[in-house]
């Protein structure tokens, strides 16, 4: 039996905070707290400062000079769309987006809540400067919205988590295309050569069998990702269209990986150790075995997200919040609200998203083509269609790709800010009140 040390006693409230699943949705929410309070603070100027500073990576011939501001929406933000391309691509092979008929609810669901919300965007804001933020309202933000459901979990059946996990994956892959056709302004033709073929060599690493992370960082970051980030796409996309070149097959079957585990485990049992606290060199070898043969059983895409899921929700998507939520507000903030800007974003993430996946989702159950998620009722698909419309890191994302006026983004970012909480409290409100405890729960 493994005996405690000292530190695991003192580190058992992080541990215990990270395995709720409310965990990234709470650090987020400090993060703006924090962003908020510091770009409105006396010491503001270090806020918008900081995040100006100059970060140079090469050498003074051939290097990448950009902003911390840029590194994070530019640089690290594409591990955050990596992952997504990942569980994109693990929902097509073996998931709710596998077939047309598990798919259609979601893909309908999603297409009502990004259509919807652009054209209430648009009414209020045709003719203006503020027309292009059209995309904004078109996202949802996966990780504060299955933070969110776990409050109200008791009243969530496991369909109804999955039809609003694959509905945020169908709106991650049209924010990408929105992101990568609508909010590109120059094209670099030859640049984009040479980005597919690093994607090129990056699917034959992949028929080749090789299955290294470090490969496919590597010829991902240096060749694939610096490439489009010449040519003028927006960067980010690299971490995407990257994903879908990860292999997605193991090596060693369940069957046989049991029975291999079985006897080296009895080789283990069996085998003299040496005296003192070190290991023997037999069992040293039978443990490298173990590990060289349960990487093998694993599929390098779920190996690769597995290792990601900390770094992104606990370090980059609070990073990105930090960097990107912090308006300073000048004059009344109720004008600040009242900007066709900030209206088009609320109505669209609060009304559109609702009546848009709502709308669509029940047009698919009535030609037949779909069905509600078991255990679910169209109550219960209203409140997430509410939640649906917290929009926070995509939304933010796409703000700044938008507008390259301040005072623009600044509405805009209000706007999202705004209408993420309005979304949440509507969201949870309608479960508390009008939604009933599932009578069939999912195991």
């Amino acid at each position: 039996m493994r005996r405690k040390r000292p530190v695991d006693y003192l580190l058992k409230p992080v541990y215990r905070f990270f395995e709720n699943e409310m965990a990234t949705g709470i650090l987020l929410l400090v993060m703006v707290v924090i962003a908020m309070i510091w770009a409105n603070s006396p010491w503001s100027e270090t806020y918008h400062q900081l995040w100006k500073t100059h970060f140079i990576i090469g050498t003074s011939e051939i290097n990448l000079d950009k902003s911390i501001h840029h590194w994070i929406n530019d640089g690290l933000m594409a591990v955050f769309f990596f992952l997504i391309g990942l569980e994109i691509k693990k929902e097509i092979i073996n998931g709710e987006l596998s077939t047309l008929k598990k798919a259609s609810l979601p893909i309908a669901a999603a297409v009502g809540g990004m259509v919807v919300p652009a054209v209430i965007y648009v009414f209020f804001n045709s003719g203006t400067e503020g027309i292009d933020g059209w995309g904004i309202p078109m996202a949802t933000d996966i990780a504060f919205t299955l933070g969110l459901v776990a409050f109200i979990q008791s009243k969530v059946p496991v369909s109804l988590k999955i039809f609003l996990t694959a509905l945020a994956t169908v709106d991650d892959i049209g924010a990408v295309l929105v992101i990568a056709v609508f909010y590109t302004p120059d094209i670099q033709v030859m640049q984009l050569v040479y980005a597919f073929v690093f994607l090129g060599l990056m699917y034959g690493c992949n028929l080749m069998g090789v299955r290294s992370f470090w490969v496919y960082f590597l010829i991902g970051v240096l060749g694939l990702w610096t490439s489009i980030l010449y040519s003028g796409v927006h960067a980010t996309v690299a971490g995407v269209i990257a994903a879908f070149a990860i292999p997605a097959r193991v090596r060693t079957e369940k069957h046989e990986y049991s029975e291999k585990l079985r006897q080296w485990a009895i080789n283990y049992q069996n085998t003299e150790d040496e005296d003192g606290p070190f290991v023997s060199r037999s069992k040293m070898e039978i443990i490298s075995k173990i590990e060289a043969e349960s990487e093998q059983a694993q599929t390098p895409l779920q190996r690769f997200e597995h290792q990601l899921v900390p770094l992104v929700s606990y370090f980059v998507i609070p990073l990105f919040a930090l960097a990107n939520s912090g308006v300073t507000i000048e004059g009344n903030i109720i004008e600040m609200i009242m900007h066709p800007v900030s209206i088009g974003i609320i109505a669209g993430l609060t009304i559109g998203k609702t009546v848009g996946v709502l709308a669509f989702s029940r047009l698919l159950t009535i030609t037949g083509a779909g069905s509600l998620p078991t255990g679910g009722s169209w109550l219960s698909v209203g409140g997430i269609a509410m939640m649906a419309g917290i929009g926070f890191t995509m939304s933010l994302f796409i703000a700044e790709l938008a507008f390259s006026d301040p005072e623009l983004i600044a509405h805009a970012k209000i706007g999202i800010l705004v209408a993420s909480f309005l979304a949440a409290t509507m969201g949870i409100l309608w479960f508390k009140f009008y939604v009933k405890k599932p009578k069939i729960e999912d195991e």
